[in-house]
């Protein structure tokens, strides 16, 4: 297979030009690889933060973003066997997903569950896996907790709501304005909260027969994390997921002692590459998830591949309410 296809490159790492929509050349394929043609790229903060040498992956200009995109497989290495062309997948990996055709290893491909469209398909795959994991397996979340979920209306934030209302959690979510609220109520949340309210962590409180939340799911950081942590129950646990808000929170110990609640890193693409065993157990809960339909995502804004600059810029003015999506064709 030969012949140029078209990509967002990120050029370098400063200056409003930097992406850029510019052919490649196609290259062969190696063992253990599938080619696929992207029909739609999902976008999360990190694709944001990498275009910005911010995230913890800094690949080097030239690069191509994206880190999950749902399309049809056009072509499989002599050695692939559980994927074949014509199949209709969602795939993940560290970048090149905003592009017309993507090559990615075969672990990374999965089937595209019918309950999916190619557009939600490509948003399911990252925020749902740090929903699960963050929930399920690190969490511990339990269908007679409470949960608060800081940045709800965030991609990855409000598939914590759903994925806590799947468990049958009780749901409070944060969003900043009424419109990102309304989503918010719609993914499912019980009780919802403007996260600048200086009675913030008292109106949990109030919502919990003041008992407190007890798993605080946050993606945000910033100084919402200390306000969350004065709401959070006795033996709680804090799933520190990522810091939105560019702010890293130094959490008080001796609060945490006092309360006795644990703080828990989630990393929910890591944590399986080092442990076989999750990996298996992850792979096999998302699957079924997304053959049930479960925490479809949310699509407030969706751009055509020349316009993945300005996507990219909604993800910046935190003007998205769930996913942002490029989409390279129509009725995806």
């Amino acid at each position: 297979m030969t012949g140029p296809y078209r990509a967002a490159i990120r050029t370098s790492l400063t200056g409003p030009d930097s992406i850029k929509i510019l052919e490649r050349e196609l290259r062969p394929l190696k063992d253990g690889e599938v080619r696929i043609r992207v029909h739609a790229a999902g976008l999360n903060f990190p694709d944001l933060l990498m275009t910005q040498g911010k995230y913890q992956f800094r690949p080097d200009p030239p690069f191509v973003p994206g880190l999950e995109a749902a399309g049809e497989v056009i072509e499989v290495a002599s050695d692939v066997q559980d994927v074949k062309v014509g199949d209709r997948v969602m795939a993940g990996g560290k970048g090149g997903a905003i592009a017309e055709q993507w090559i990615v290893q075969q672990s990374a491909v999965s089937p595209l569950p019918p309950a999916l469209s190619f557009s939600e398909g490509a948003c399911w795959q990252t925020a749902a896996s740090t929903a699960w994991h963050a929930l399920v397996e690190r969490g511990h979340l339990q269908a007679y907790e409470t949960i608060l979920v800081l940045g709800a209306s965030g991609g990855v934030g409000m598939a914590a709501v759903k994925m806590a209302k799947h468990i049958g959690a009780t749901v409070i979510g944060t969003g900043s304005n009424e419109e990102k609220l309304q989503a918010i109520h719609e993914a499912g949340a019980d009780h919802l909260l403007d996260p600048s309210d200086p009675d913030l962590a008292s109106s949990i409180k109030e919502m919990t027969d003041d008992k407190g939340a007890d798993v605080v799911f946050d993606p945000v950081g910033g100084e919402l994390a200390l306000t969350a942590t004065r709401a959070i129950a006795w033996n709680g646990r804090y799933l520190i997921v990522g810091f939105a808000s560019g702010v890293i929170p130094s959490f008080p110990a001796n609060h945490a002692l006092i309360k006795t609640y644990s703080l828990i890193g989630v990393r929910a693409g890591e944590s399986p590459r080092r442990d076989p065993e999750l990996a298996k157990r992850q792979s096999a809960a998302l699957r079924q998830l997304a053959a049930q339909g479960a925490m479809r995502p949310h699509i407030s804004h969706r751009f055509a591949l020349t316009d993945a600059a300005e996507a990219l810029a909604v993800l910046e003015r935190r003007e998205a309410i769930g996913r942002v999506v490029v989409e390279m064709a129509t009725n995806c």
